[in-house]
């Protein structure tokens, strides 16, 4: 039988990215988004905030460590990855985050901004997008 892994979020950027590199030189960021749920209960409003950490590999990484800041309205699409460590009192820790595969921008770009560029990010000649995405 099938399964489905996949995560569609809108939310805003908690904190900047952070870009790093992985030792064979791949590009790896990762950043918290918000998400809210508003509801009613009889005339009372309510709302609830959950925080996701987001990580992305690759071209998309570049992309987003380059053009995401904190507080920018984002679409991400991804899937659930859990991975797990042990601390350095023995303690085995568990963390799961959205390992993202698309990112749209949605905030509205301000009129005085020029027209960015991201032709750095376009395959070119010879270029080959697949990666390995680490374990």
């Amino acid at each position: 039988m099938r399964s489905i892994n996949k995560v569609i979020l809108v939310g805003n950027l908690t904190r900047d990215p952070a870009l790093k590199q992985t030792t064979n030189g791949q590009s790896i960021v990762t950043f918290g988004i918000a998400t809210n749920r508003e509801w009613v209960v009889g005339t009372e409003k309510k709302s609830l905030a959950e925080y996701h950490n987001i990580a992305a590999w690759g071209t998309l990484a570049e992309i987003c460590g380059k053009y995401l800041k904190k507080g920018k309205l984002v679409y991400i699409e991804g899937y659930l990855k859990t991975r797990s460590w042990d601390s350095p009192e023995g303690v085995k820790i568990f963390r799961t985050e959205i390992v993202s595969t698309d990112m749209i921008m949605l905030d509205k770009k301000p009129k005085e901004e020029s027209k960015e560029d991201f032709s750095e990010f376009l395959p070119g000649e010879g270029s080959d997008d697949a990666f390995d995405q680490g374990a």
